[in-house]
């Protein structure tokens, strides 16, 4: 086995950072950023044409540059866009060989992931219109409207305009804390879609910076590579591509997720709770893991004081739910809202695609049954989806109680309660998977489960469209999407080729 290489930029000065990243930008090391920095550029230019463009965008329109989205402009954009896609992921597949060959450290993976980051940071946002949505969403706020009472469609203005027809109606789903942002965010632009979805991805950012903070520390604990995390749960063209080009709230949630496991694993229990709290009031499914920690601050409690399992889960489990308690009603209090936001949670439900195990199944039922018995897909898929739940529901319990016993049995359990969660929901959509991705990736580090990551990575990346669609009933875009995951796969799995050449003997004459 190869080892990681050193991570030595604990104790560098800025100064010695910012020399050290230069070296890096023209070194060999660098080639895979240079290569997923131009990809990200091609994904910035195309954006322009055939990302989740506006309905109408006078800042094209004043440029001039409003053919883009149009005839040829439009296949131009598209063709742009896939190429940097495809470049990104190559960039991603070499930088993969390179830490399963133990050739890639920390350093290596955070300036990568600056590079690539750079150019994403101006682009529209692609493979979703959800930032449009979150903007109309803050406005209900800060016009003094409830956003989880009533829609978008209830307070006209300019931002409505963007928003996909089927949120218009749809109340927020999300925490406290998001809305907050969200309201803030257009109290600074106003109406301004722009300088709103601009400001919007820099809000994100906390939560990139804390992923790249937490991820390592949770691979030092198990005793795994921080590189390889960061190379599943970072640099993972899913996560910078939909989660950064696309603004996804899961961003924010995810990297306060994972600082929070991270934080209470190394027994910053209280400061732990609060982070991961802070996650749940940006998006609930960060709650998944808060009944893990309970195991944890006990086992804690039990090596440092000496108290019997009952009442160190006892106190554990109450101090957890008193801190999640307190800074939810702080959050709630400075937001002035409700718990409203937990009834709009089933809003997904308008989603249908095969990215889940109930729409999947209703959908192949549907259509080996149809022209036998006529039954409607409608029905069918209430069914199933209601069989989805059903399993969540018997499933997360029994995975809490089986993964008890340590702290990797804890990271464990999280990962596979939002596995269950992610498959046997109503809907899902791509971004989802960075959920388990973010606890999985000090646990996944072989080379058979880094090349499985790289696969489905790879077909949940490209089964996406640019403007927020997906290709899943086309079996055109479904045979590419799998054809490009089984070449991922594959330059994972197999082993590099020794060179045997200095062993053999010379040739005489």
């Amino acid at each position: 086995m190869t080892t990681p290489v050193a991570d030595t930029t604990t104790k560098e000065s800025v100064g010695q950072r910012l020399s050290r990243l230069r070296a890096f930008a023209t070194s060999p090391a660098g080639g895979p950023a240079r290569l997923g920095f131009v990809g990200a550029v091609l994904i910035t230019a195309g954006g322009l044409g055939a990302g989740s463009t506006r309905q109408h965008d006078p800042l094209l329109e004043s440029t001039h540059l409003s053919w883009l989205r149009f005839g040829h402009g439009l296949v131009l954009g598209s063709i742009l866009l896939w190429l940097g896609v495809g470049l990104m992921l190559i960039a991603w597949l070499q930088l993969g060989r390179r830490c399963l060959a133990g050739e890639s450290s920390e350093f290596t993976m955070r300036a990568t992931t600056a590079f690539w980051l750079a150019p994403l940071l101006l682009s529209v946002p692609v493979f979703s219109r959800d930032t449009y949505s979150y903007l109309a969403q803050g406005a209900l706020l800060r016009d003094g409207l409830d956003p989880y009472a009533v829609g978008p469609v209830g307070n006209p203005n300019p931002l409505l305009d963007d928003v996909s027809p089927i949120w218009t109606i749809t109340t927020a789903p999300y925490g406290p804390a998001f809305i907050l942002v969200a309201k803030l965010v257009t109290m600074l632009v106003g109406n301004n879609v722009v300088a709103g979805t601009m400001l919007l991805r820099l809000c994100m950012l906390p939560g990139l910076a804390l992923l790249i903070w937490a991820a390592p520390r949770l691979a030092h604990h198990l005793g795994t590579d921080g590189a390889k995390a960061l190379w599943i749960c970072v640099l993972n063209p899913l996560v910078l591509i939909h989660l950064m080009g696309g603004v996804h709230n899961e961003m924010l949630m995810v990297g306060l997720m994972t600082a929070g496991i991270a934080l209470t694993l190394q027994r910053h229990h209280v400061a732990g709770i609060t982070v991961l709290t802070i996650a749940i009031a940006v998006k609930a499914t960060a709650g998944l893991a808060l009944p893990f920690l309970f195991w944890v601050w006990m086992r804690h409690l039990r090596e440092d004081r000496g108290w019997r399992t009952v009442r160190a889960f006892l106190v554990a489990a109450l101090a957890s739910l008193v801190i999640c308690v307190a800074v939810f009603a702080v959050l709630s209090l400075v937001a002035g809202v409700g718990l409203g936001w937990l009834t709009a949670l089933a809003g997904s439900v308008k989603i249908i695609n095969w990215l889940t195990v109930p729409t999947a199944a209703a959908n192949l039922i549907h259509a080996l049954t149809s022209s036998f018995f006529g039954v409607q897909f409608y029905t069918v898929l209430r069914i199933t989806r209601l069989i989805g739940i059903l399993v969540i529901l018997v499933s997360l319990p029994l995975l809490w109680w089986r993964f008890r016993r340590d702290d990797r049995a804890a990271l464990t359990g999280i990962v596979a309660a939002m596995l269950i969660v992610v498959l046997f929901v109503p809907a899902a959509l791509p971004w989802y998977y960075s959920w388990p991705l973010a606890v999985l990736a000090p646990l996944a580090q072989s080379r058979r489960a880094m090349a499985a990551i790289a696969g489905f990575s790879t077909w949940i990346m490209v089964i996406f469209k640019p403007d927020g669609s997906h290709g899943m009933y086309s079996w055109l875009h479904v045979g590419l999407a799998t054809a490009f995951a089984a070449v991922a796969w594959y330059s994972l799995r197999r082993e590099p080729v020794a060179d045997t050449t200095a062993d053999q003997p010379a040739n005489k004459p």
